[in-house]
C-alpha cells in the first residue's frame, strides 16, 4: 500500500497514527510515544498529514 494520507491524533504523551492510500482506504495503525513522532514522519514519503488534539494535548 501506497501511503498518501497520514493521521494523528494528538494527546500528552502517546499519539495515535493511522494511514489512507489515494482511494482512502485505511490501512494498519500503531501508536507512538511524542519523542518518536519527528523521527517517524522524517522516515515516510511525502504524504498529508492531518491532526486532531484532545483537551489535554495543549501540555
Amino acid at each position: 500500500m501506497e501511503v498518501t494520507t497520514i493521521g494523528i491524533d494528538l494527546a500528552k504523551s502517546v499519539f495515535a497514527v493511522s494511514f489512507a492510500d489515494a482511494r482512502g482506504a485505511a490501512a494498519l495503525g500503531k501508536q507512538l510515544r511524542r519523542g518518536q513522532v519527528l523521527n517517524f514522519l522524517r522516515q515516510q514519503p511525502p504524504s498529508v498529514v492531518g491532526m486532531e488534539a484532545c483537551g489535554g494535548a495543549h501540555h
